[in-house]
């Protein structure tokens, strides 16, 4: 997939476009609907799929008190809307200048000129321009004026309600990371770099991999849970890499505190991986997949019953895993 940072990266041969705009948070399964529908237009029409989006949540800026915590980074978005089968994504940098842009300027800069739009496809909640002035109604209207389509795509709807990005946060904030991979189409991941930690679980005979604190995408309540961690392989990057980039390994992950040694001040996220030895990922970029909760987080009454407790969670870890 092509990423541009703005739309003056867009050659000017780039050709035809049917552009999906959105902030594509988690790319879940209603945003997935409109790329799927995107992509019968596209082929239809000769052009390509694009999907507008922003590095930021709009709401950072506008709403600073309302704006959630992002599912996914700008950086786990991009992979997973090249997964969805986008054939470029333009970036826009949501600032002051964005926000302040008047709907038909977005339209005829982003849209018309650099793109080469042939259809938009929006939902119908969409507000684009100074103040949320766009709305489809406008973006019909100017589509009529510039020669283009409007495709106003209605909700994905699950259990009567609309598939969204907030209920996601609100199942992974519950610890439902089963609910949530329904709504996603895959299990929800974190990623980041394997840093150094106190080496507890290793004393304990339970190594872990721990997580930078700068871990990326959104981290779902404490507890222990089943999942995978991958192996995207050392941040210095290089061709030893390419085979350590796509291992998967089954894992325990515990997501919290460590309350029973109540000596850890910040949350982190670290994963025990299944009967590997000797297993060194200092340095490494991994990826951690949430596939089912084991249980909650509680601190324990000395280090035996810790520890019995940590090899039942890994015998309910590979029964999870095996179902």
């Amino acid at each position: 997939m092509i990423v541009f940072r703005e739309p003056g990266d867009v050659p000017a041969d780039f050709g035809r476009s049917v552009v999906v705009i959105g902030k594509f948070d988690g790319v879940h399964s209603g945003h997935r609907a409109v790329i799927d529908r995107a992509r019968v237009t596209a082929t239809d029409a000769g052009a390509r799929v694009v999907a507008v989006t922003f590095d930021r949540n709009p709401l950072s800026l506008l709403r600073p008190e309302l704006c959630p915590d992002p599912l996914s980074s700008v950086d786990q978005k991009l992979a997973l809307l090249a997964d969805a089968g986008v054939d470029a994504t333009l970036v826009l940098r949501f600032d002051e200048g964005l926000a302040g842009l008047e709907p038909r300027a977005f339209v005829e800069h982003v849209l018309v000129e650099a793109l080469g739009v042939v259809t938009v496809m929006v939902g119908d909640d969409f507000r684009f321009g100074r103040g949320g002035a766009g709305d489809p109604t406008l973006l019909t209207a100017l589509g009529a004026e510039f020669g283009f389509e409007v495709d106003v795509v209605g909700d994905v709807q699950g259990g009567g309600r609309r598939v969204s990005s907030t209920w996601v946060r609100d199942l992974l904030s519950a610890g439902d990371v089963e609910g949530a991979a329904r709504l996603l189409g895959r299990p929800h991941a974190v990623q980041g770099e394997v840093v150094h930690g106190l080496k507890r679980g290793r004393e304990l005979g339970f190594p872990t991999a721990n997580l930078s604190a700068d871990a990326e995408g959104f981290i779902p309540t404490d507890g222990v849970y089943a999942g995978w961690l991958v192996d995207q392989g050392s941040s210095a990057g290089g061709a030893s890499d390419a085979a350590s980039a796509v291992t998967r390994y089954p894992a325990a992950i515990s997501v919290g505190t460590n309350p029973t040694f109540d000596d850890v001040h910040s949350r982190q996220v670290e994963a025990y991986v299944l009967d590997e030895t000797g297993l060194d990922l200092y340095g490494h970029r991994v990826q951690i997949q949430f596939t089912h909760r084991i249980r909650g987080m509680v601190a324990f009454e000395g280090i035996d019953r810790l520890v019995d407790q940590i090899a039942d969670d890994v015998t309910r870890v590979r029964a999870a895993l095996r179902a």
